[in-house]
């Protein structure tokens, strides 16, 4: 049983991060960007720090993605108005025009991943990813 579930899981998440880099790389965005720039659309200017709280992530993680994104033209880095040691990322204009298309593209990617299920059997399969995040942590 073991095997099988690391198989099946290891399978279904590479199978999904080849979609995912497929559709975003589109865009000019690479795969698990998308989720920082989530948090930026949501509340814009926000610290590295912040962005890793909110994503479960390390700071560092989120400072190398962000110097990339800022490289791509998708953010900016501002000085912290009173600490000089922080950072605010700030979208540019292109990384604001993007949100509809990326929000369209993780929904797409969502529902292909997912349509053979029902209602029902999609929420439990949310309900058990999470359980085994919560377990594996």
């Amino acid at each position: 049983m073991a095997d099988e579930f690391q198989t099946a899981f290891w399978t279904a998440k590479r199978a999904m991060m080849t979609a995912a880099e497929t559709a975003y790389n589109r865009h000019g965005v690479r795969s698990g960007q998308q989720f920082i720039l989530q948090c930026l659309w949501e509340t814009d200017g926000l610290t590295p720090g912040e962005i890793a709280r909110r994503l479960g992530l390390a700071t560092p993680t989120v400072t190398r993605a962000a110097t990339r994104m800022a490289a791509a033209g998708l953010l900016r880095r501002e000085p912290h108005p009173t600490d000089a040691r922080l950072v605010r990322l700030r979208l540019t204009e292109r990384g604001h025009e993007l949100e509809t298309v990326i929000d369209q593209e993780m929904s797409a990617l969502s529902e292909r991943a997912l349509r053979t299920l029902t209602p029902a059997e999609r929420e439990q399969c949310i309900h058990f990813l999470h359980e085994i995040k919560a377990n594996a942590t």
